[in-house]
């Protein structure tokens, strides 16, 4: 099965907010890295990442147990997240959802079973990344999403304001 590539309705506009905020262009910041630790601690998950969905990648702005700075957006779990920017993404057991079970990132390293992700939106709607957890066993229930959703809202006024 080929890698599903999500998009946005809006495409066009949402990818003009993301390049309106120049943070393609920046290094990665020390805040947003601690609020991507912080995410991890709570999450009690090895994964954990603030991602901007560009137009065919998903770049990292911040990560933890992940190597690379950057990967395809249609293999970009955060890509499916910025579809519903008012919505958390939770996917309890990858392998057990369609839209992932053959995804290369959960067949092979870092073998992802369970993701959580918040989408980032602006101050215009437009869904920009997310911020997400991740871990290599599948998860029975979800964790305390409000306070994952509390540190994405400081994630956002970053981002933004970058």
């Amino acid at each position: 099965m080929a890698a599903y590539d999500p998009v946005v309705a809006n495409e066009m506009r949402r990818q003009a907010a993301v390049d309106r905020t120049g943070i393609l262009r920046r290094g990665n910041n020390p805040a947003l890295q601690s609020i991507v630790e912080d995410a991890a601690r709570l999450a009690k998950a090895p994964i954990a990442a603030i991602t901007i969905i560009d137009r065919a990648r998903q770049w990292f702005a911040a990560r933890i147990g992940l190597d690379n700075e950057e990967g395809p957006r249609s293999e970009a779990f955060c890509a499916h997240t910025i579809l519903k920017p008012g919505e958390p993404l939770i996917v309890l057991d990858t392998l057990e959802d369609i839209r992932f079970a053959t995804n290369p990132a959960v067949v092979t390293t870092p073998h992802i079973r369970f993701y959580a992700g918040i989408p980032l939106v602006n101050r215009a709607g437009y869904a920009l990344g997310a911020l997400c957890v991740a871990d290599t066993k599948p998860r029975p229930d979800a964790f305390d999403i409000y306070t994952l959703s509390h540190l994405a809202r400081t994630a956002e006024r970053l981002v933004s304001s970058i």
